[in-house]
């Protein structure tokens, strides 16, 4: 056995980046990504207001090539935002007049989360997309459909310097959040380790989310760079009922008979 094989044995399984989805996804019936700062928040609210979100892998001159091309709206860096424009920030899309602009889809590139999703989407796997937002709905409508078969977590985390993977503490959190739904709904036996350690974590901090995001390492960078609205918005555990699956490319909202 090698250690990519180690949570193989469990129904819930829980990791870190690209690789770590690799290691938990096969045999997976769902596969929950998890980028809550902020990919997958900025996912739900976009869901949230009737809007499709094409993950994309690459912020470069692909990535409006790739939005031209379905005649969507692309999402820019916050720091380079001009009027009219839609970032990664979730809290510019809750500002948007979607309807007035006539945004319907949106391409949403994200070197961690939008990455995973593609991954693991060209890997066969159904991509569930969640955070804090969405954690307990998003558990449940899961639970529903794989009928005991195994679920795989996959926290984004961030970037250092070098390129090399920095875990972060608000996807350890999201991960952790809806982990302890699925627990709750299903019961906690065939939870690996690493997947009941994320629900200790997240139980950890349940009741001063409100106070711990913002402090967390990416929260506070949020906050310096005038984004303290993103951390509120992303910090509203289970606001909504939306849970963002990925068919054929895009992330559009599950229905009940749906899979």
């Amino acid at each position: 056995m090698t250690v990519a094989d180690g949570q193989g044995i469990f129904r819930a399984r829980f990791d870190w980046g690209p690789v770590g989805a690799d290691a938990v996804a096969p045999g997976a019936a769902f596969v929950a990504v998890v980028d809550v700062l902020s990919f997958t928040t900025t996912l739900t609210v976009a869901v949230e207001q009737g809007v499709s979100v094409l993950p994309y892998r690459w912020r470069d001159d692909s990535a409006v090539a790739e939005a031209r091309r379905h005649g969507a709206m692309l999402a820019v860096l916050r720091s380079q935002a001009g009027p009219g424009q839609i970032t990664l920030s979730p809290e510019s899309i809750l500002s948007y007049d979607l309807e007035a602009a006539k945004i319907d889809r949106l391409v949403l590139p994200s070197p961690n989360g939008s990455a995973i999703s593609v991954r693991l989407a060209d890997a066969g796997c159904t991509v569930v997309g969640v955070c804090l937002r969405n954690a307990a709905a998003a558990a449940t409508w899961v639970s529903e459909r794989a009928a005991g078969r195994p679920v795989a977590v996959v926290a984004a985390g961030e970037r250092w310097p070098d390129g090399s993977l920095r875990p972060a503490a608000e996807d350890l959190w999201g991960a952790g959040a809806f982990l302890a739904r699925l627990a709750e709904v299903d019961g906690p036996d065939g939870f690996s380790p690493e997947a009941l350690t994320a629900v200790a974590a997240y139980r950890g901090v349940a009741d001063r989310l409100a106070t711990a995001l913002p402090d967390s390492a990416s929260g506070r960078e949020l906050r310096t760079n005038g984004f303290a609205g993103d951390v509120t918005v992303a910090a509203a555990v289970d606001a909504s009922p939306v849970v963002p699956v990925l068919r054929d490319g895009w992330f559009v909202p599950a229905h009940q008979g749906d899979i």
